[in-house]
């Protein structure tokens, strides 16, 4: 039976005749499930509006104890016919008393709901008040810190709530904490100060309305720093104790949010909306960022950046601080009417942050730095059998963490480029101007942005958005050569094959490049049918290769010609063109992965070009596929060859690159690959400082970093070398994650296993950056033979690894577990897990698909 609150007491005949009386003449509304239904939805938005949250939190400074608080709602009601269904997850003991308008009413407590009676509210405005306990399952408790992660329907773990991003609220918020805490939340500072230690009660202002899922603070013994820029003060929340990287890195945060401010008030017309502007640097937090409004928080190793970042890290901080800033328009301010739209806040998030970037980095080539971020991530997923759509239905939104991925944050910004030049750009951004005013602050769907964009176009959006929004895969393309018979062009053609052969067309704008003795000519196309012929082409010499998408707009698996193929695998460093050597990169790989290209054929590639590649991205792309390639798809027994020749080339690189970030990225895919005794010996050496690279800046993660590697490499003294990392570590955050990650390493089988056992119980799954590490270790290709054993029951974990964890750790779990295998063996568990389960979850099958058909590819080359 359903647990209930106590109500005042009624005489038994006169309760039971009223209850019956209800249930005769009111609408019992929606059906009552656990989690948010889209009916349940629908049923509120309809039913609800002008609603406002007082909450109040009291934190004690024990951990195990429980959280307290108070939640009042305000709202109104078109009518009474129905209960009042609130979402909260916690037990019906957890919920200390419910009233309405002062009187306190009986409640049901279910199925993650408190269901307040019909009779107890009235039409119009209503006030009802809770005490409850907080779960701690968004509220990310540590010793001496906390914040609450309420994406993308955990609001409801921590307080009663309606928990659907279109019941957009006013939210004040108090916390009472522990002496010596200081707060942050989404609303100003009432009291104390952002940076008072004294007060144990902190207040806050009320918020613009936002969604549940937005609502945030976290509290606890952080450091504040504060800045001024263009006349409006930031605050910045950290636990860095490292003040000599604080002060590298403080300047270039403050900057760059402050440029990612102007450039978006003046690319949407529109000034910030939230007032007040403060982040959170968190040293284990879950994501790159979350974009609560007012109070952002970013996981703290992605913008405290070490002296030997690379040139991606360093862009890949100012993009994430690019990505979240543009939230606050794209997502915060206008918000997605249900999460299966979730995608259209991450797609304009990360489209934007690739525009904002750009001028703060003029020496990069952005063209290519865009193909490079966002194309072979979303191949990686479109190429799969797992492969989704970016716009997915959703019927219940305790599902909705499983939308997230690849195909939303990569595919989907690819897909806008080629919306803006199908629009225009200055249409498209007139659009985008006219739907921000219209919504603002309110909620909207991709139809409706798709019908103010259609209106500015000369094509038909709507069957456009079909294919590239609603299906799932990429296009085939390929080019088709004939010549006359003096050898010279006659026709170019790109032909266009669906994969699933359903007659879908993809229409693109993107450009063909045809590579010549001495030069290369670049010709736009549009593609709008099966067949596409390239124009101004006919009487050129035959070319020494025909390179579509070299412009790295086009998406799509592009087939090369066997010439082609040949010729880019012998001369590819010879090509001038950056962006054409970044696309026929990926498009090598492709053609690796389906063995139209001899892995062994892209690693001698890499030996040659590695050491003459001038452009930072494209190098740091070629490094990327150095690991992979060497421990996936490598032959086991053509390693010791291998790493001989790799070890040879990249050693050598590094000590006559200029650059330290360079120097960098050179170094961490040396470490990733060694595998000879010399090698190792070389790494012990640095780790010791008994050998130093000039130029080459290893600071403290760094070095953890590389004993770790030496533990599994079971170096020389690698339990010696472990004891000394631990002694280095000053900070209490980086100390405790290695601890936790250090087991994994041991020589021990059975310490390797027991470390995997405790990963099933909930409460060690808590700190997922931490886990995944782990994970990942544990998984190491020269550890795989042992575990093999890890990897069915991972997979039966994997549905209360979604259940507990958020929104990226299901992908993550099964990358770290998958990562490290390439047997037969093992991709016959996981095609054994997936046939034997019928009914399994199928957005849970897709992502193992995903996750598993690198190791699918690599174990067929095997046989």
């Amino acid at each position: 039976m359903p647990a209930t609150v106590p109500p005042r007491r009624l005489g038994l005949k006169w309760a039971a005749l009223l209850a019956s009386t209800a249930l005769a003449c009111r609408d019992p509304g929606p059906v009552i499930e656990p989690g948010v239904s889209e009916s349940l939805a629908r049923h509120r938005r309809a039913t609800i509006s002008n609603l406002r949250y007082q909450l109040h939190l009291t934190v004690p400074r024990a951990r195990a104890t429980p959280v307290t608080g108070r939640v009042t709602l305000r709202f109104s009601l078109k009518n009474t016919r129905a209960p009042l269904v609130l979402d909260f997850t916690g037990a019906a003991a957890t919920v200390s008393s419910v009233s309405v308008g002062g009187d306190e009413v009986s409640a049901d407590v279910r199925d993650g709901h408190i269901v307040v009676p019909a009779r107890s509210l009235r039409r119009g405005p209503n006030v009802v008040d809770l005490a409850f306990t907080a779960g701690d399952g968004a509220l990310n408790r540590n010793d001496d810190y906390l914040y609450a992660l309420f994406v993308p329907d955990r609001a409801s773990v921590a307080f009663p709530s309606l928990d659907q991003p279109n019941l957009k609220a006013r939210v004040s918020l108090s916390l009472e904490l522990p002496p010596g805490w200081v707060a942050v939340a989404n609303g100003a500072w009432l009291t104390p100060a952002p940076d008072s230690t004294t007060a144990t009660i902190h207040r806050f202002a009320e918020t613009e309305p936002i969604s549940t899922y937005l609502i945030s603070f976290a509290a606890g013994q952080f450091q504040v720093d504060s800045a001024v820029r263009d006349s409006r003060t930031m605050h910045l929340y950290h636990r860095e104790t490292d003040r000599a990287k604080v002060a590298r890195n403080r300047d270039a945060i403050f900057d760059l949010h402050a440029r990612a401010i102007a450039w978006l008030e003046d690319y949407t017309g529109i000034p910030y909306p939230f007032g007040k502007f403060a982040f959170v640097l968190l040293p284990a937090f879950q994501f790159g960022g979350m974009e609560h409004p007012g109070a952002i928080f970013y996981r703290a190793g992605g913008l405290m950046l070490e002296e030997s970042a690379t040139q991606n890290q360093i862009l890949g901080r100012a993009s994430v601080i690019a990505h979240e800033t543009a939230h606050m328009w794209f997502g915060d301010l206008v918000t997605m009417d249900w999460f299966n739209d979730v995608w259209m806040k991450e797609v304009f998030a990360n489209f934007m942050a690739a525009k904002i970037v750009n001028p703060s980095f003029p020496g990069v080539n952005h063209q290519l730095r865009f193909f490079l971020a966002h194309h072979p991530p979303a191949y990686g997923v479109d190429r799969t059998a797992g492969a989704n759509p970016i716009r997915q239905p959703l019927e219940n939104l305790r599902n909705a963490g499983t939308l997230y991925g690849p195909i939303i944050y990569q595919k989907a910004p690819i897909v806008m480029r080629q919306l803006e030049l199908a629009v225009g750009e200055t249409a498209f951004r007139d659009g985008l101007r006219e739907y921000l005013e219209r919504y603002r602050f309110g909620n909207a769907t991709w139809d409706d942005l798709i019908a103010i964009l259609d209106r500015r176009a000369e094509r038909d959006l709507l069957a456009w958005s079909r294919t590239w929004v609603e299906e799932p895969g990429r296009p085939v393309l390929s080019s088709a050569v004939r010549l006359d018979p003096n050898g010279r062009i006659q026709r170019l053609e790109i032909r266009q094959r669906d994969p699933a052969d359903v007659g879908r067309v993809w229409g693109q704008q993107f450009g063909v490049m045809l590579g010549f003795a001495d030069s290369t000519v670049t010709i736009p196309i549009e593609t709008r049918g099966s067949v596409t012929v390239v124009p101004r082409v006919a009487g050129l010499p035959a070319p020494r290769f025909v390179l579509p998408g070299g412009d790295g707009l086009g998406y799509g698996r592009f087939v090369l010609d066997s010439a082609s193929r040949a010729y880019l695998l012998r001369d590819l460093p010879a090509v001038k063109d950056p962006v054409a050597r970044g696309v026929a990169w990926v498009t090598l790989w492709d053609a690796m992965l389906e063995r139209e290209a001899a892995v062994e054929a892209l690693l001698d590639l890499v030996t040659r070009a590695v050491p003459l590649e001038e452009d930072e991205l494209n190098l740091q792309r070629v490094l990327s596929y150095v690991p992979e390639a060497f421990w996936r798809y490598l032959p086991a027994d053509r390693r010791a060859h291998w790493a001989v020749r790799l070890e040879t080339t990249l050693w050598s690189t590094l000590g006559v690159a200029e650059h330290a970030r360079i120097k960098s990225a050179l170094f961490r895919a040396y470490e990733s690959v060694s595998l000879t005794p010399e090698a190792v010996r070389r790494l012990s050496d640095i780790f010791d400082g008994r050998l130093r690279v000039p130029g080459l800046n290893l600071g403290e993660p760094d070095l953890t970093r590389l004993a770790l590697a030496l533990a599994v490499r079971e170096a020389p003294g690698w339990e010696r070398i472990l004891e000394r990392q631990a002694a280095r570590i000053r900070n209490p955050d980086r100390r405790a994650q290695f601890a936790f990650v250090r087991p994994a390493v041991s020589a021990s089988a059975g310490v390797r296993d027991s470390v995997f056992e405790s990963l099933k119980q909930a409460e060690n799954r808590e700190r997922e950056p931490w886990v995944l590490e782990a994970l990942d270790l544990l998984n190491h290709p020269l550890r795989a033979e042992h575990a093999r054993r890890y990897v069915l029951p991972a997979l039966e974990l994997l549905e209360e690894v979604q259940r507990t964890g958020d929104i990226f750790f299901p992908s993550g779990w099964l990358d770290a577990v998958l990562g490290g295998h390439n047997s037969p063996h093992v991709a016959a568990v996981v095609n054994s897990f997936l046939e034997n389960r019928a009914g399994y979850p199928p957005r849970l099958r897709a992502k193992i698909l995903q996750a598993a058909d690198p190791l699918f590819r690599a174990a067929a080359m095997s046989q």
